[in-house]
């Protein structure tokens, strides 16, 4: 996987709250078992008006062209629902890297980590001057620093929280069985001390 460390750029605001998985990707996707093509269907039902693609919907945020970048910026309560880890390869498949929230399922938040998508988490205030932000200037950017656990937007900047076992993996590109193989001599020492 790509090593995540700092993203800057644009971002996509979705000011709805209680956002659940299966608004993220429709039960009727999840046919498939490996990762790619979700992204397509990443809230499939609020962006078509049928379901044969030939009619977005106008008004949804992800239809409008307005808004670009690979950072997805949420209502509260994000990823609820059900535990399904095809909600984060949607997500990721359509080309965003981090969420912000104010709120994040645990289920939700820890599938996004296993899959380097990067779920953030800010304070209520902070969430409400992005979403103000952007909508003064749609091309307003964030900057995110996981190497430092910060996030910052029109001239604010606040901490975030990630266990540490997840940044390590996350800033090295590391899935689990990369992190054991990396400290595969470490492991290899430590035993031959035990016996």
């Amino acid at each position: 996987m790509q090593a995540l460390r700092t993203i800057q750029d644009s971002f996509v605001p979705l000011s709805m709250e209680n956002i659940d998985t299966d608004q993220i990707i429709p039960a009727r996707f999840l046919k498939a078992t490996s990762r790619e093509g979700f992204g397509k269907n990443l809230f499939r039902d609020w962006k078509y008006i049928n379901d044969d693609e030939t009619q977005p919907k106008e008004d949804f945020v992800l239809n409008n062209k307005t808004y670009r970048g690979k950072i997805l910026v949420a209502g509260k309560n994000f990823g609820c629902g059900s535990s399904r880890e095809h909600a984060a390869w949607a997500i990721k498949d359509a080309g965003f890297d981090v969420v912000v929230s104010s709120f994040f399922a645990d289920i939700f938040k820890n599938n996004s980590l296993n899959n380097f998508l990067l779920p953030v988490t800010v304070s209520e205030n902070f969430l409400q001057k992005l979403f103000k932000a952007v909508e003064a200037n749609p091309a307003t950017e964030i900057e995110v620093n996981l190497q430092k656990q910060t996030i910052s937007a029109a001239g604010e900047t606040e901490s975030f929280d990630i266990n540490s076992y997840k940044k390590t993996c996350l800033l090295n590109g590391y899935d689990d069985i990369d992190y054991l193989l990396n400290a595969k001599k470490e492991i290899e020492e430590f035993e031959t001390l035990e016996k």
